[in-house]
C-alpha cells in the first residue's frame, strides 16, 4: 500500500450525507429514507473507495436513501 500512496493512490473522502455521485460512488442497496431531505443521499459506506492520482481506481460501494 505504501508503494501505491507513493505514486498516487488516495483513499476517497467519507461520503456520508452526500448526494450520491455515479462517478465516485456504487449504490449497492436503498433503504427507506429517514426523512424527505435525505432521499438520494449516502446513508453509509460499505467499501471504501480509491483515487490513483484523478483516476478512479475502485469506486466506493454505498447505501442510498430512497423514497418510503
Amino acid at each position: 500500500k505504501s508503494e501505491l500512496e507513493k505514486k498516487g493512490l488516495t483513499a476517497m473522502e467519507n461520503p456520508t450525507g452526500k448526494k450520491l455521485d455515479t462517478d465516485l460512488h456504487e449504490a449497492i442497496t436503498n433503504i427507506p429514507a429517514p426523512k424527505n431531505t435525505d432521499k438520494g443521499k449516502i446513508m453509509d459506506v460499505i467499501e471504501k473507495g480509491y483515487l490513483l492520482g484523478d483516476k478512479v481506481l475502485r469506486y466506493a460501494k454505498v447505501v442510498v436513501a430512497n423514497k418510503k
